[in-house]
């Protein structure tokens, strides 16, 4: 039996088609080293976690990116809009079998295998798991089955999402893990953990 699955959202690295509300600060170029920095980040944290593992980029499918095919699938999202973007990818991942999926972005150098770990864990006894961001958001998010409400009617990259998220959850048992920073923005990048940020100052 298929139990635990992993869905990484990810960008294709294209020069001004990522982390734009980051380069009107520090540029298109710097806002795509940083992204392919945050992209190393997070394959380097999941590579080894014991589960299957997806990818699902937003523009075109590369096989010879930095996500080995021996350890990840690659699939493309589809939708409307992110909500339905990721009730697609959590649907495709049910579809196939899996029993518990959780989903993460690439946008965390905060980020560490032991969350997701923690994640799946506490998912064995809710039915929702959410890793809280601090910009409102939400950097995780692990479920037993689809929960449409979830994915509609969202202002999606806002503050408001993860409030309004809980508002469709009521009727659910949920557990949270620890409020990360993800990066958006030049503040973001100031107060993560980013190793190189000083040279964007």
């Amino acid at each position: 039996m298929k139990t635990n699955v992993l869905i990484i959202f990810t960008r294709n690295p294209q020069l001004g088609k990522v982390k734009t509300r980051l380069a009107k600060t520090i540029g298109n170029e710097k806002a795509l080293e940083v992204y392919k920095d945050l992209l190393f980040h997070t394959m380097t944290e999941t590579q080894n976690l014991v589960c299957d593992k997806f990818v699902f980029y937003d523009e075109d499918i590369d096989i010879n990116d930095i996500w080995s095919g021996a350890l990840y699938e690659k699939r493309m999202q589809f939708g409307a809009d992110l909500g339905a973007k990721m009730h697609n990818a959590f649907q495709t991942l049910f579809d196939l079998g899996y029993q518990n999926c959780i989903i993460v972005g690439s946008d965390l150098f905060d980020l560490r295998a032991n969350h997701i770990n923690e994640a799946f864990h506490k998912l064995e006894r809710n039915d929702v798991v959410i890793g809280p961001a601090e910009d409102g958001g939400y950097y995780l998010l692990g479920l037993k089955k689809v929960i449409p409400s979830i994915f509609e009617n969202k202002n999606w990259g806002t503050s408001t999402v993860l409030s309004s998220t809980l508002k469709d959850l009521v009727n659910h048992k949920i557990e949270f893990t620890e409020t990360l920073n993800d990066i958006d923005t030049f503040e973001d990048l100031e107060k993560s953990n980013y190793i190189f940020k000083t040279i964007y100052k």
